[in-house]
Formats: structure tokens, sequence, C-alpha cells
């Protein structure tokens, strides 16, 4: 018979990989047009004013005080540009399941001979909402989910299945080179 032992340093490893948490996703939705434009311009300002100080040549003084003092106001701009889209919008977060638990959710909804023909691996309309659910973090109710995809425009529907199902296929590992 033979024992298995277990090395100190495998126990390092394995106590590291049983504490890992599923991968989380946020999905970020603002209904104010202004406040997202405002958000939108404010970083490529700041992007456009902080490139333009570190291409600066260090001879001219003034023009880098000056470029300086712009990087300034533009990073303070999008800083409160941010602050007003974050109050301004709803950020949902999305956890990944446990393998079998995904496997299971989508047995249990599983496609129409119709929905086979058109390429669907699962029933869209009770799966979607039952996945936008199970990983919701915050708790999200199936029922209200199901309204959402019903309900929001096809591009904000699609947007929050997505970030659903993606983090469910995220994949947090790199291979490396041996």
């Amino acid at each position: 018979m033979t024992t298995s032992k277990t090395s100190p340093a495998w126990a390092t490893v394995a106590k590291r990989l049983d504490n890992l948490k599923p991968a989380v996703a946020t999905f970020t939705i603002c209904d104010e047009p202004q406040v997202r434009a405002r958000l939108t311009q404010a970083k490529a300002d700041a992007a456009d004013t902080a490139a333009a100080v570190k291409n600066l040549g260090p001879a001219d003084e003034v023009a880098r005080s000056m470029f300086e003092l712009r990087a300034k106001e533009a990073a303070a701009e999008a800083a409160a540009a941010q602050q007003a889209f974050d109050k301004a919008a709803v950020t949902l977060r999305f956890k990944a399941l446990q393998r079998q638990e995904l496997e299971d959710l989508q047995n249990a909804h599983p496609a129409s001979e119709k929905e086979e023909e058109a390429g669907e691996e699962f029933a869209m309309g009770t799966f979607a909402p039952a996945l936008i659910s199970a990983a919701s973090v915050d708790g999200m109710p199936a029922d209200y989910a199901k309204q959402c995809l019903d309900t929001w425009s096809a591009a904000d529907a699609q947007a929050l299945w997505r970030a659903a199902w993606n983090i469910q296929h995220q994949t947090r590992t790199d291979l490396g080179k041996g």
C-alpha cells in the first residue's frame, strides 16, 4: 500500500489555490448622455495634456510650466467627471460560477428543436435571466433580469447578458514558457 505524503511546498500552493475567489466582472450603465460625454472628453483631455507634457523637451521651461498646469487642471476635471459619472451610473457585479453550477444551469434550460436549428445551445429566453441572476453578486432576481432583457435597448440588454456570460469564460491563467 502506497501512502501519499503532501510536501510542505504543495501545502502552501494548495492553500493559495483554495483561497482563490471567483472572477468578478462589472457592468456599468448610465442613461445620462451628457455625463458620459463629459467623462469621455475629460479623460481624452487629461491623456492628451499628460502626453504633451511628457513629449516636451527640457529646454522650454515656460511651455512646460503652462502644459503642466493644464495637465493638472485636466486631471482634476477628469476626476470630477468620473465622480459625476459614478453618481449617475448603476454598476452591477457578476461572478464566475463553479463549473458544475454553470453546467447544471445550462442543463436546466435546454434549447428547443427550433432553437437548436437556429444554432442556439440553450433556451435563451429562460437561460439568460437565470444565468444573470445566478451570477449576480448583488442578488438580482431572475424575473428582474428578464424584465431588463425584455425592455432595455438591444445593445444594453446584450451588454448585460455578455457581462454575466463572459465572466463564466474568463481565464485567469498564464501557461508561460515552462
